[in-house]
């Protein structure tokens, strides 16, 4: 969204080099997180159990909202997506690109609020079976995978 609103977007939708360059990253980032997948054979590990301390909600939130803010595809989206909902020329533009920001993260923060709960609900019966995991891993892997050849192919 700021990427979008500051002309970020702009500058990767003109600039060939740029776009190339970061979907590269991108392809070489999702290779390295199913590799490190793939590789990883301990089992999951839930502070609580371990008695390690869970990493606070400051710092998870932090790191979510990084996470976000470095995703090109999010800023690519914001940028083709808003603008056809605001009329060219508007005196208050940036106030409704800002609106429409905040009522997709508003409810963006609501379905990952549901799928949180809902990987609370299964989260010990995922981490007590070996099985399971191996098996996530591998489909995490696979695709991670599929979606850095995918982005590899992709001319635009």
């Amino acid at each position: 969204m700021i990427a979008a609103i500051t002309g970020l977007a702009a500058l990767l939708d003109a600039s060939a080099v740029a776009f190339q360059t970061l979907k590269y990253l991108g392809v070489a980032y999702l290779v390295y997180m199913a590799w490190s997948t793939f590789r990883d054979k301990g089992a999951l590990v839930v502070p609580e159990q371990t008695g390690h301390t869970a990493p606070s909600a400051r710092k998870v939130i932090t790191s979510a909202v990084l996470l976000n803010l470095l995703n090109p595809k999010l800023t690519i989206f914001f940028f083709a997506f808003l603008p056809q909902f605001v009329p060219a020329g508007a005196p208050n533009a940036l106030a409704r690109m800002l609106e429409l920001s905040g009522i997709f993260m508003l409810a963006t923060l609501v379905v990952f609020a549901v799928y949180g709960a809902c990987a609370a609900v299964v989260r010990d019966q995922v981490v007590s079976r070996p099985a399971v995991v191996t098996w996530t891993r591998r489909v995490f892997g696979a695709s991670f995978l599929a979606l850095a050849g995918r982005l590899a192919a992709q001319n635009q």
